[in-house]
C-alpha cells in the first residue's frame, strides 16, 4: 500500500464576519500519496485555494480560522502546530506557488536575492553558496543566462519568466510537497504548456508530491494522478484521473467535463455552461449544495445532503442520483485521449498565430 504524505480529514475552515463564522470549507477530506499529483478542481469560490492556504497555515493571516479537522503531513497534524513550528515547515518541507507570479515576488529585491534568502533561512547556507545555488535553480527551471537573470528585478521579466522564478524559489529547498495554486492562470496557452511540462519534469527530478489547484479540467487531465472535485466548500467527487474523465459520478463533474472547449461544441460555436452560479459561503443551500443548478434534481436532493460513497476502487462521490443507480450512462463523456488531442491542437494553433 502506497504511503500517504498528506491526509486531510474533515477540514472545516471559516472566516470571521459580523454574522459569525462563515464556512469556506466544510468537512473536506482528501489524501495525497508520496510521489503522486492530486488536482483539486472546481469553479472560483469552491474552496480550493482556502484548502491550500489551510494546509500552509497561511489562512491564519487572512482572517480565517480552522474550525475542525486534521491535516496530517507525514503523520504530524499541521492543525496543532504553532506558527513558530510552521516557520520550519513552510517554505522548506511544504512550499507553494501562488496564482500571480508578479505579486508573489518582492519588487525591490533581485530574483536571485529572493531565492537565496530562502536557502539562507532554511538550509543555513552562507551568502556566496546561497547565491550560486540560486543561479543553479534558475538554470534548472529553464531560464536562459541565469547568472545575468539572477541580478534582475521582477519587473524586468515577463509573466512566464517570473513564474519560472517562483517555481525555482519553491523548489530551492527540495520540498517533499509542492502546492501549486492555479500556476498557469495568468499565462498564455503556449507558456501554460511549458510551465506544466516543467512542473511534471521537476516533480520527477525532485521526487516530490504535488497538490495542484486549477479550474481547468484540461490541466488536470495532463498532470493528475487523482482528481478531487470541490463545489461550494465541499468535496463532491474524488477518483483517479481515468475514473473522473471516463466514469464521472456527480452531475457537477459532468458539467465541468462538458465545459471543456472543443469537446462538446464546434469551434466558434456556443460553449456549454453550467446554469446558475456557485452560492456564496453565507448562503449554502440545504440538502445537496449543487441542487439549485443540477439538471437531475430530485425532491430528496433539496432536503438531505448526500453522503460521500466510495466504490471498491476508491472512487468517491456524493450524489443521490448515483446512489439510486439513476445516473445516465449514455452521456458520451470524453476520454483522456480526446482531451489530450484537443489541447495539443489548441497549442499548435496558438503557436501559428
Amino acid at each position: 500500500m502506497a504511503e500517504k504524505i498528506l491526509q486531510i480529514r474533515n477540514l472545516t475552515t471559516g472566516f470571521l464576519t459580523d454574522q459569525g463564522v462563515a464556512k469556506a470549507t466544510d468537512r473536506v477530506s482528501m489524501d495525497l500519496e508520496k510521489g503522486q499529483t492530486l488536482c483539486v478542481v472546481g469553479e472560483s469560490g469552491s474552496g480550493k485555494s482556502v484548502t491550500a492556504l489551510s494546509v500552509m497555515r497561511l489562512i491564519d493571516f487572512a482572517g480565517g480560522v480552522i474550525i475542525d479537522g486534521q491535516m496530517l503531513f507525514n503523520g504530524e497534524d499541521l492543525v496543532r502546530k504553532s506558527q513558530n513550528d510552521m516557520l520550519r515547515i513552510r517554505g522548506n518541507m511544504i512550499t507553494m506557488i501562488f496564482q500571480d507570479p508578479i505579486s508573489a515576488l518582492n519588487p525591490v529585491f533581485t530574483v536571485g536575492e529572493q531565492i537565496a534568502e530562502t536557502l539562507r533561512i532554511h538550509k543555513r547556507m552562507g551568502k556566496k553558496e546561497a547565491w550560486l545555488q540560486s543561479v543553479d535553480m534558475l538554470y534548472r527551471v529553464g531560464i536562459p543566462d541565469p547568472e545575468m537573470r539572477a541580478k534582475q528585478y521582477p519587473y524586468e521579466m515577463s509573466g512566464g519568466m517570473c513564474q519560472r522564478v517562483v517555481i525555482a524559489m519553491a523548489l530551492a529547498c527540495n520540498p517533499e510537497l509542492l502546492i501549486a495554486d492555479e500556476p498557469t492562470t495568468a499565462l498564455d496557452v503556449t507558456v501554460q504548456a511549458q510551465i506544466l511540462d516543467l512542473l511534471k519534469q521537476l516533480k520527477q527530478e525532485f521526487g516530490m508530491s504535488m497538490l495542484l489547484i486549477t479550474h481547468d479540467m484540461g490541466v488536470a487531465a495532463e498532470v493528475a494522478d487523482r482528481i478531487a472535485v470541490m463545489y461550494a466548500g465541499a468535496v463532491v467527487e474524488e477518483g483517479t484521473v481515468q475514473e473522473i474523465f471516463e466514469q464521472p459520478r456527480h452531475p457537477y463533474t459532468i458539467g465541468l467535463l462538458q465545459s471543456i472547449p472543443g469537446l462538446h461544441s464546434k469551434r466558434g460555436g456556443e460553449l456549454y455552461t453550467i446554469k446558475g452560479a456557485i452560492p456564496p459561503i453565507s448562503r449554502i443551500p440545504s440538502g445537496c449544495r449543487f441542487h439549485p443548478r443540477c439538471p437531475h434534481v430530485m425532491d430528496i436532493c433539496r432536503k438531505e445532503e448526500p453522503p460521500l460513497k466510495s466504490s471498491l476502487s476508491g472512487h468517491i462521490a456524493a450524489c443521490w442520483l448515483d446512489e439510486t443507480g439513476g445516473m445516465d450512462k449514455g452521456r458520451n463523456e470524453p476520454n483522456l485521449q480526446d482531451v489530450h488531442e484537443r489541447l495539443t491542437a489548441d497549442r499548435v494553433e496558438a503557436n501559428r498565430s
